[in-house]
């Protein structure tokens, strides 16, 4: 029997969301389990599976499209269901289910041809997949810079900015050609859903997060020669970030008052050290969380933030992985930046902003020697955090670092 297949409510509180593509063909049979579709929030892309075998008889709503949750996206049902049925429940919706939000389809759309199947496949993240469309760009045309060739945002924006491009001007004394003097040229990208939550969530922060920060400096000599010690010969290789998510969960253990979350009518103490990790995206910023770090071994928080980071970076995220914790790490240390401050991912209490590992002469026992120094600023929230625990907090993150043996335990 020939059934509607709705749009999800991927997360809480959501009202809509981008069909990214479809994954499987019309009339092809799937199996219980298999992603048939993939739709994009404002912080992540997911692929609904298919709760039963079936197969698709018809799309209601083409790829790219903005849907209201709820609303019939397909039809589905098992093979060789009659047409007359399909065609019932479609014109049962009338004019009350099947559309999306923003645009509309001009009409249900029927059985896909190869050509536009494979299209609808083509290697491109979704960022880059809007843009193209809004900038009229054919993927087709555009070599992609991303791994296996995967088309990403600049490359899409290379092609619009090659297209518009005007030929120079011949010179009459036969010189060389100058270019045509023109306004200056740009090219207007418009918000995508991240960027767009991005911009609102960080503004609401400001405005109503009273922030606070704290700044040190600490010799991390000792935790780079614990570093190469574990590399050493390893298969899965500890970053300076792996050690710090480890030592902010020592921190957290140590300084219990600031493993807490702000509610409208109470502070939420947790048991379980959760900590977010900032990765930057052809979209926008995600913060992941990797769970219960202050019960994994370190080789453990690189594994898993490796995954998530790949992940993050194709935009696969789940949505529980980027909800939770109770403070973020960010770090912009490998593009050279010494210190910083940054804005709390609400509704964390929290986050760590780290700088580069810079050489610096600092006095040892009377004597000027140079060390490894990294920088640290912690931003707070002041409505769950007082002063004097975000500096006990940032005492006990300092000494760790400073006797790296400690995460290990």
């Amino acid at each position: 029997m020939a059934e509607l297949l709705r749009m999800p409510e991927i997360a809480a509180n959501t009202a809509e969301a981008v069909l990214e593509s479809w994954n499987v063909a019309v009339n092809t049979p799937y199996a219980a389990g298999d992603p048939i579709v993939t739709v994009e929030t404002e912080k992540a892309v997911v692929d609904v599976e298919a709760e039963h075998d079936g197969v698709l008889l018809r799309l209601l709503v083409d790829a790219g499209a903005t849907v209201a949750v709820g609303t019939p996206i397909a039809v589905w049902g098992a093979p060789g269901e009659p047409a007359a049925d399909v065609d019932a429940l479609v014109a049962a919706l009338g004019g009350s289910g099947g559309t999306p939000a923003d645009p509309p389809p001009a009409a249900p759309v029927a059985d896909r041809t190869e050509r536009e199947t494979t299209s609808a496949r083509l290697f491109a993240s979704p960022l880059a997949r809007r843009l193209a469309r809004e900038l009229s760009v054919d993927l087709g045309t555009v070599a992609g810079s991303g791994p296996r060739g995967r088309i990403r945002r600049p490359d899409v924006e290379a092609a619009a900015a090659a297209g518009k491009a005007e030929p120079k001007a011949p010179r009459p004394d036969g010189g060389e050609p100058r270019p045509p003097v023109t306004e200056a040229r740009f090219v207007d990208v418009p918000h995508t859903r991240m960027r767009a939550a991005i911009a609102r969530r960080l503004t609401e922060s400001k405005q109503h997060t009273p922030h606070f920060y704290l700044r040190a400096g600490v010799r991390v000599d000792a935790l780079l020669d614990l570093r190469r010690q574990i590399n050493d010969g390893q298969g899965v290789k500890v970053s300076i970030n792996d050690m710090l998510v480890k030592a902010v969960a020592f921190a957290h253990a140590s300084v219990p008052a600031m493993n807490v979350r702000w509610n409208d009518d109470s502070i939420r103490h947790f048991s379980d050290v959760d900590i977010a990790v900032a990765v930057a995206t052809d979209g926008g910023l995600v913060t992941p969380v990797v769970r219960a770090v202050d019960s994994l071994s370190l080789g453990g928080v690189a594994k898993v933030t490796k995954d998530l980071i790949a992940r993050a970076k194709d935009r696969r995220l789940r949505q529980d992985e980027l909800e939770g914790g109770t403070i973020s790490i960010t770090n912009l240390g490998m593009y050279g930046t010494e210190d910083f401050a940054a804005i709390i991912n609400p509704p964390q209490a929290a986050i760590l902003a780290v700088g580069a590992v810079r050489q610096e002469a600092v006095v040892e026992e009377g004597a000027v020697v140079v060390a490894s120094v990294l920088r640290l600023t912690l931003a707070v929230d002041h409505r769950s955090v007082d002063g004097a625990t975000a500096a006990e907090w940032m005492k006990a993150l300092v000494d760790v670092l400073g006797h790296p043996l400690r995460i290990l335990l």
